[in-house]
């Protein structure tokens, strides 16, 4: 198995300071250790050629030669535990073996699989049986899918360690790709749904301007010139999402300033009246304090916002209602969007702020909807500081919250205030 450029180089690095710090502690000790038998040797031997001989020249080179041991175990072990701190820092799991198969060393991820139970066992085991491997002088790596909760995969490589002469150990790195897999299946899915959700209305757009060509009655052809705008419109909307999910994305750290919490409300809510209105669903802004504030920038604010009222109105039922709330605790402010739809699945509680991904495709269809709009609202709430909770129950519809740092001088709302 061939590891990715990012994996290899970690374990390259680690495998280099690793070796050192093998190797040097062995020098150091057994040169202490020689130059200890050394000094015994010399005061077995008596007087010596320099005329300080017997017990008083002994003792010297003894005070001398135990002095200087100490210091070189001291400067050894010092630059041990610097080694040994900067490798409990990193996000691999490392472990060193001796030649003997001992583990001499093993950082502080690594140890979260020693004892461990369930899927990471499954971890130490191959860790043990992998430095067996490298230390017979072959270098191996093992993918394992740890099934969770939460699903997990880990890449396991050991290689062996020598001097120069001969194998004096092996070392074995423990990297988890659990988020970089999940990433890649991401940008997979955004470029197949992406192709898909262009290529569909576009493909319309050729097929109705081909029959329209051939078309004689004015009232067919009225027909599908209004199918051609919808269509039309549809590619526009899913442009228009991209390139706002883009911006956002970019807006790392946006203009933070504080944004009146009423005034995004009710600005969000007159983008989707048109809508509520065509399905004949009441959305419901509550009272909002005036002094009430979000620290952040109002165009997204009011963009994601806006995505949860549109998502609530197209997944609710005909002549329902959406709810909107504020509420604050002094140094957070929660917004909650509530419907009386078809609710969420369990099994894709997890998935919906992905891009493009959609509960129910053929409702998504009916209605329009990009698969964008939780996306953006995921992509909000990060760049603010903040986060996006959802709360939901097949059948009985769903809460979001969109979780948001309090501008100066917020104020202090109980749920009763708050609606």
């Amino acid at each position: 198995m061939h590891l990715s450029g990012a994996a290899a180089v970690a374990l390259a690095g680690a495998a280099t300071l690793l070796f050192v710090l093998l190797v040097w502690a062995l020098r150091s000790r057994r040169g202490v250790a020689r130059r200890l038998a050394t000094i015994a040797a010399r005061l077995e031997s008596g007087p010596v050629a320099d005329g300080r001989g017997g017990i008083e020249g002994g003792l010297e080179r003894l005070e001398h030669g135990v002095a200087e041991a100490v210091a070189r175990l001291h400067d050894a072990s010092m630059a041990e535990r610097r080694l040994a701190g900067t490798l409990d820092q990193v996000s691999e799991g490392i472990v060193v073996a001796d030649e003997d198969g001992v583990v001499v060393y093993r950082n502080s991820r690594a140890a979260e699989f020693v004892d461990a139970r369930h899927g990471e066992a499954l971890a130490e085991s191959s860790v043990s049986d992998l430095l067996d491997t490298a230390l017979g002088g072959e270098q191996r790596s093992q993918t394992l899918d740890l099934f969770g909760p939460p699903r997990r995969t880990l890449i396991v490589t050991a290689l062996p360690l020598d001097d120069g002469a001969r194998t004096v150990g092996a070392a074995a790195l423990v990297v988890d790709v659990s988020e970089r897999r999940r990433l890649e299946a991401v940008r997979r899915d955004f470029v197949a749904n992406i192709s898909h959700e262009l290529k569909t209305p576009v493909g319309a757009l050729g097929l109705l301007a081909e029959t329209l060509l051939a078309e004689g009655d004015r009232g067919v052809a009225k027909r599908l010139a209004e199918r051609m705008n919808i269509e039309a419109i549809r590619v526009g909307r899913i442009i228009d999402d991209l390139l706002d999910l883009s911006r956002i994305e970019a807006e790392e750290a946006p203009l933070r300033e504080p944004v009146p919490v009423h005034l995004v409300l009710a600005e969000a809510a007159e983008r989707v009246r048109h809508l509520a209105e065509h399905r004949q669903i009441a959305v419901d802004v509550g009272d909002v304090q005036r002094r009430l504030s979000v620290l952040g920038d109002r165009r997204q604010l009011v963009s994601a916002v806006h995505n949860l009222l549109e998502n609530a109105v197209k997944y609710s039922d005909d002549g329902s209602k959406v709810q909107v709330r504020a509420r604050s605790n002094g140094r957070w402010v929660e917004i909650g969007v509530r419907d009386h739809g078809i609710g969420i699945p369990s099994r894709d509680l997890e998935r919906i702020f992905e891009r493009f991904y959609r509960v129910d495709r053929a409702r998504a269809r009916e209605t329009g909807g990009t698969g964008l709009g939780l996306a953006i609202v995921r992509h909000v709430a990060t760049n603010h500081g903040g986060e996006v909770r959802v709360e939901s129950r097949e059948g009985a519809g769903s809460t979001f919250t969109l979780r948001l740092p309090a501008g100066p001088g917020a104020v202090l709302l109980t749920n009763a205030e708050a609606g």
